[in-house]
């Protein structure tokens, strides 16, 4: 589906940034990553050439790398972050993968580029733990998967998806001074995880981390689209769902599938109450919650085509690639009122210790997804030492810098709204920050990597200035 509208303005590109406390030696870390691409065959794919005439597009797996992968550059990290954004790998070498080594703020920084029309994040993820583990000899085998207690959370709505799949959805209100403008643009900052309401022995979550994301990005985008003077219209999200495992036989491509995530009539009734002046109402962002929690489980557990069932078709090889393509472009442009109002990928705990022996254990981990327009807007999370990464990716076409950092603020903001607050202090949180938070808009530093130019953000909590561009300096991890 990607290759049929590949776009050079916005490159399909997946990044990831894994920071190390020392610099991983050049010739060891070349032969590592060597090892692990042989370990796991199937990222070592090219496109062969085709013509239009041709019924699909064909996949060559190559056996041993066309290109070395791994290079140290030099320059700045801000300058990395700006070639992931916008230099995507070449299909037809492989692998379609890019992996930059940079200093950074005395540490160093793995950074990967990937080319999403042939791999995923957690895949590439996984190929990395491979490499992890030959460069510095320690096990690196994923941690066990948490154990989910089944059944509906108490106090949630019903389990249906939500709203009609057929109203139009909101579409985060456009803000820059340059429309039209290619390319993408990215903060990066570290937020607390909001603490979740204590559970029973043996009862279910009312609510997960996840639902915690998916809410405070529903407040982001009516509390934005509230200050542009929007019209109230549902919000849908996209989140990719993953089942596969994470041990070293872990399928290489893509595979999550994606569900749309459609705030049902709760949303209209909440929607004063959490869209007004001030701190979101706690007893609304709660019952928000609740169902959102309701929603996604039942989601996840429904079986439904990796894409879609429109995806099913379009993808059969009855016509020639050229005919399917125009067909495709051709319904994506159609379909754009229709399509979600952002994506929001939660790759969740990082499963592996990413333990590079003397140079050391991952310190933090990053992800970014691309934010073509109509959506224009990707949230991207992982989670490492019980704090979340948070990398908001934009398209210039929507959104200037300056935009995106008050985006950013906005969402730090709603996710510490979601922090669960004991009854006692409900009251407390009307009057001022709700109770139990553990984050705000002002007191998270961020950066911007959004191309050659610099862009300063302000840490309010030390007063000190923190410059993304091209300094390479920003939020520490």
């Amino acid at each position: 589906m990607t290759r049929h509208c590949l776009d050079e303005t916005e490159p399909e590109t997946v990044h990831i940034e894994i920071h190390l406390p020392a610099r991983p030696d050049p010739a060891r870390l070349r032969a590592a990553v060597a090892g692990a691409l042989a370990r796991h065959p199937r990222i070592l794919m090219r496109q062969a050439p085709s013509r239009w005439w041709h019924r699909r597009y064909v996949w060559e797996l190559t056996g041993v790398p066309d290109r070395d992968p791994v290079t140290y550059p030099g320059g700045t990290l801000a300058a990395a972050r700006a070639r992931a954004l916008a230099v995507c790998p070449p299909l037809d070498a492989s692998p379609p993968v890019r992996l930059e080594v940079v200093e950074y703020d005395g540490s160093w920084v793995l950074l990967v580029t990937i080319n999403h029309t042939a791999l995923d994040g957690p895949a590439c993820l996984r190929v990395l733990a491979t490499a992890a583990e030959l460069y510095g000899g320690v096990d690196n085998a994923p941690a066990p998967t948490p154990v989910r207690t089944g059944g509906a959370p108490a106090g949630g709505a019903g389990a249906g998806p939500g709203g009609s799949r057929w109203a139009r959805p909101a579409r985060v209100a456009p803000d820059s001074a340059a429309p039209g403008a290619p390319g993408n643009g990215m903060l990066v900052t570290e937020l607390p995880v909001p603490p979740r309401p204590p559970r029973a022995a043996g009862a279910p979550a009312a609510y997960t981390v996840n639902d915690q994301l998916l809410v405070a990005t529903w407040l982001t985008a009516a509390r934005w689209n509230r200050l542009h003077g929007r019209p109230v219209r549902p919000v849908r999200i996209t989140m990719p769902v993953d089942d596969r495992p994470r041990t070293a036989g872990m399928p290489i491509g893509n595979g999550t599938r994606l569900v749309e995530v459609t705030f049902g009539p709760e949303e209209r009734a909440l929607h004063d109450r959490l869209t007004a002046d001030g701190p979101p109402d706690r007893a609304a962002v709660e019952a928000l919650l609740r169902a959102t929690a309701a929603r996604t489980r039942a989601l996840k557990t429904t079986d439904r085509p990796q894409l879609g069932f429109g995806a099913g078709l379009l993808t059969a090889p009855v016509l020639p690639v050229g005919v399917r393509g125009a067909c495709t472009r051709a319904l994506r442009s159609a379909a754009a009122p229709w399509a979600s109002t952002t994506l929001l990928s939660n790759i969740g705990r990082v499963p592996y210790p990413l333990d590079f022996g003397d140079a050391g254990r991952a310190t933090a981990v990053w992800f970014s997804a691309p934010a073509r327009a109509p959506r224009g807007l990707s949230v991207t999370t992982v989670s490492t030492g019980g704090r979340l990464q948070l990398a908001l990716r934009w398209s210039r076409a929507c959104f200037d810098d300056a935009a995106g950092r008050r985006l950013g603020a906005l969402f730090a903001g709603a996710l510490a709204a979601t922090g669960y607050a004991p009854a006692s202090a409900d009251m407390a949180g009307h009057a001022g920050n709700p109770a139990g938070t553990t984050g705000t808009a002002e007191n998270s530093s961020f950066t911007t990597s959004s191309g050659p130019t610099s862009d300063t953000g302000t840490n309010r909590n030390t007063g000190t200035s923190e410059t993304g561009g091209t300094s390479g300096k920003g939020a520490r991890p």
